[in-house]
């Protein structure tokens, strides 16, 4: 974000804390700027244009990436809106190879000449870039798509739903929080649409409109007697959905210590419900630390396969090209060699996954023109794989990339970005409170919380929203000040129970930060409830 649309932005009111969350808004635009896409024609003309241009200066493989992203924030505090924004971001990303080298150049100049010199500037990049490189780029191969399209399976376009009927929503959310105890609630509408198009000197001219939409709260309550405060975030998640996702279905209700959906979000519920539950966290009682073993729901273990499974298999963070900034990996490639690194316990499988419904990452082809798939990362507790793409895939074998390149805007490079990693459902029949029922001593957490993991992903601690403590078989009660520590192999070997397809759903990010300058991405992981064995949990509120 430039520093003038930073200021711009945060004078309309958006608030700090939320804003700090919030990459690359682009350049805000009246409310009323129609959301129409740009003919595909036009971009296949610009397109064109780029790839003649570095054909005929020398590069040996060009990709070209037109993009129009599209921002919505709907941002509301006890009874008022506090501000809404659209922005909006337009411009050209290419990206060439010459003399064996990458090189990138970007502009908004959208129009012929601009784009014929900023091909040029992308090849001059790359032969400088040549005279450093001591091995060419190996490029896996990709036969051209022709052109083709893909469109988000939305049902309502969030973009089209009036802007009183979205404010109207948080507004009866902080009334229901309100209403419920709480002192203070801030609640929040999240919309993206990211307009790509993408074409290749390999032949592929990819039309891609992809959606996605964030709902999301923060309530607090405080004890005026004492001055002490509890507060309580949605336990929503971010979805690749239209507005439909903000229609909850009865048909798809998980029943549980919170109501939550399986592919739909009761916003009013959750803060009807948050609200409660604080109430219920001020009288809770501190955890005594000790071994426990914990019952974790997808709303909070999510954010752990995200950290210890999604991180560490990614390709260039083993190679160590990030290791200046996100640190490396513990998944070094002599245990994937060895075909018998023992990552977990037999019953964990984990997938790699950009097509799925629903989820953060669902593309139809990732930001080289490679269609998405889905793969193995973790079989049988065992590593298997990791995230490559179409300069990686060399290195671990494969003949093709792995369909997970992504750039967060077309001014900035695409480059290996996590795909969905979801941990898979169990294979026996068991529920939940099943899970439950066979546990003497543990703790069941819901909700994502505060975490901290080392640069190789390996050692962690993990807190949540909500505690719950069970006794032989029983929820018993509310605990606070939880956490738990392990390392992510000793983790995963103690997961002893994974409930089965029926409660799978999805958490997931909407801003997963990576690469320098750092770039943002949305991705999803599912699981269903499960039992993890002897996990240690400290007390956060007592002094070492």
């Amino acid at each position: 974000m430039k520093r003038r649309d930073f200021l711009h932005l945060t004078g309309m009111g958006i608030g700090a804390g939320i804003l700090s969350q919030i990459p690359v808004l682009g350049k805000a635009i009246p409310l009323e700027t129609p959301w129409h896409t740009v003919d595909v024609a036009k971009k296949k003309v610009m397109a064109d244009i780029a790839l003649d241009a570095a054909r005929s200066k020398g590069a040996t493989y060009t990709d070209v990436r037109i993009g129009r992203y599209l921002n919505q924030f709907v941002i509301t505090r006890e009874d008022k809106v506090q501000n809404v924004v659209n922005t909006e971001s337009f411009g050209i990303g290419i990206r060439v190879l010459a003399n064996g080298c990458w090189g990138f150049a970007s502009t908004d100049d959208l129009t012929p000449d601009s784009i014929a010199r900023t091909a040029a500037l992308a090849v001059a990049i790359a032969k400088e870039n040549s005279r450093l490189i001591t091995t060419p780029v190996e490029l896996a191969p990709q036969k051209g798509v022709g052109e083709v399209s893909w469109k988000a399976p939305i049902q309502r376009n969030a973009f089209d739903v009036p802007i009183k009927e979205k404010a109207d929503l948080l507004l009866s959310v902080n009334d229901a929080a309100l209403k419920g105890g709480a002192n203070y609630i801030g609640s929040y509408l999240f919309l993206v649409n990211e307009q790509k198009y993408f074409a290749s000197s390999d032949g592929s001219y990819i039309d891609q409109d992809i959606h996605r939409i964030w709902p999301t709260f923060d309530i607090t309550k405080i004890d005026s007697a004492t001055g002490k405060f509890e507060r309580r975030a949605a336990l929503s998640a971010p979805r690749g959905m239209g507005y439909e996702y903000l229609m909850p279905n009865e048909a798809e209700k998980i029943h549980g210590v919170t109501t939550l959906y399986r592919n739909r979000y009761d916003m009013l519920e959750d803060a009807r419900q948050g609200a409660a539950q604080l109430a219920q966290k001020m009288k809770a009682k501190s955890v005594e630390p000790g071994k426990y073993d914990l019952v974790l729901d997808p709303s909070h273990l999510w954010l752990t396969i995200h950290e210890s499974v999604g991180h560490p298999t990614e390709l260039d963070r083993v190679l160590g090209y990030e290791a200046n900034f996100a640190g490396t990996s513990f998944l070094t490639l002599d245990k994937w060699e060895s075909k018998n690194f023992n990552f977990g316990s037999p019953i964990v499988n984990i997938k790699a996954d950009k097509k799925q419904p629903g989820s953060l990452g669902a593309v139809g082809y990732d930001d080289e023109g490679v269609p998405t798939q889905e793969w193995d990362i973790i079989r049988d507790g065992k590593l298997v794989n990791y995230q490559a793409i179409r300069d990686q895939a060399h290195v671990i074998g494969l003949d093709h990339s792995q369909g997970c390149c992504y750039s967060q805007s077309w001014s900035d490079v695409q480059f290996q970005r996590m795909p969905n990693v979801s941990l898979q459902p169990g294979r026996q029949r068991l529920s939940p409170q099943d899970i439950i029922k066979n546990v003497e001593r543990g703790i069941f957490i819901a909700g994502d919380g505060s975490f901290s993991i080392d640069q190789q992903r390996y050692n962690f601690q993990f807190g949540g929203q909500l505690f719950y403590e069970i006794k032989n078989g029983e929820i018993v009660g509310m605990l606070k000040d939880v956490a738990y520590q392990s390392n992510t192999q000793e983790f995963w070997n103690s997961c002893k129970a994974i409930a089965d397809e029926r409660d799978y759903r999805l958490g997931g990010s909407f801003f997963d930060g990576k690469g320098q300058p750092e770039q943002v991405s949305a991705v999803s992981h599912g699981s269903t409830t499960s039992r993890f064995n002897g996990v240690n949990v400290i007390n956060t509120a007592r002094k070492i």
